[in-house]
């Protein structure tokens, strides 16, 4: 009867110790005390994309869903059709629909 009630208290020491280590919180890591510091530059910042300038290469790379073909086609049309008189003039160049030049309106600009 002994050893089942050492038995017992032995079970009921280890029961409760991990619980409380399972219980205790995470101690933080130590940062060295530099505060992190991100710059993020603000939405009026961010250059845009002039649509009577930009090359192809620069329409390429800065719009979004706008690849190589639709880059030349939109150089091709200010070529042939004058410099843009406004942004949602782009919605006249084949291949540029209104969810391309929604994703995008906040990059483009005409001068």
């Amino acid at each position: 009867m002994r050893t089942g009630y050492f038995y017992s208290l032995v079970f009921a020491l280890l029961t409760s110790a991990s619980i409380a280590a399972f219980a205790a919180p995470a101690a933080k890591p130590d940062a060295g005390g530099a505060p992190l510091v991100l710059e993020v530059a603000p939405k009026d910042q961010i250059d845009k994309v002039d649509l009577n300038e930009a090359d192809a290469p620069t329409l390429q790379r800065e719009l979004a869903g706008i690849g190589e073909a639709k880059a030349k086609a939109i150089v091709a049309y200010r070529e042939t059709n004058g410099p843009f008189s406004s942004v949602d003039e782009l919605l006249e160049v084949k291949g540029i629909g209104k969810a391309i030049l929604d994703k995008n309106r906040e990059k483009l600009q005409v001068n």
